[in-house]
C-alpha cells in the first residue's frame, strides 16, 4: 500500500504539492529492496529518481540512492521510501515505475503520462 507525502520533507513544509508522485510496481519495489539491501544502506536511504538534461529526446532519468532532501517529495510504498526533487516533479509526476525482466535484457522502465516524445532505449523522454 502506497503512502504519499505531497509535502516537503523539511520540518518547515511549505505548501503541499498539487502535483501526484511517481509509482512503483510490486516488481519495482521488490528490486530495489534487493538493491537497497546488496548495498547495505541505512532505513533512511531512499531512491532518488530526478530528470536531468540529455538524452535523445531532450531530459533523461536518473535514478540512484540518497537521502532525503530538504524540500524533496517524499513517498514510501511498500517501505521503499522514494524520493523526487521539486524540480524533477512536474515532469515525472504520474509516472509508473516498473522492473522488468526479459531474454535479452532486465532493467527499471518509465511510463511517464507527461511524455510527449520517448526514444528507443526508453531512459529519455521529452514534454
Amino acid at each position: 500500500m502506497a503512502e504519499e507525502l505531497h509535502e516537503p520533507a523539511s520540518q518547515d513544509k511549505g505548501a503541499p504539492v498539487n502535483l501526484p508522485s511517481v509509482n512503483l510496481t510490486p516488481r519495482a519495489v521488490e528490486a530495489v529492496r534487493r538493491m537497497h539491501q546488496k548495498e547495505g544502506l541505512s532505513s533512511a536511504h531512499g531512491l532518488r529518481i530526478s530528470v536531468v538534461g540529455g538524452g535523445c529526446s531532450g531530459f533523461q532519468y536518473s535514478m540512484n540512492f540518497d537521502l532525503a532532501k530538504e524540500d524533496d517529495i517524499v513517498t514510501e510504498l511498500d517501505g521503499v521510501k522514494v524520493f523526487v526533487d521539486q524540480i524533477s516533479l512536474p515532469y515525472i509526476a504520474g509516472t509508473t515505475l516498473d522492473y522488468v525482466e526479459g531474454l535479452h535484457n532486465a532493467g527499471f522502465r518509465f511510463d511517464n503520462p507527461r511524455a510527449t516524445r520517448t526514444c528507443g532505449c526508453g531512459s529519455s523522454f521529452s514534454v
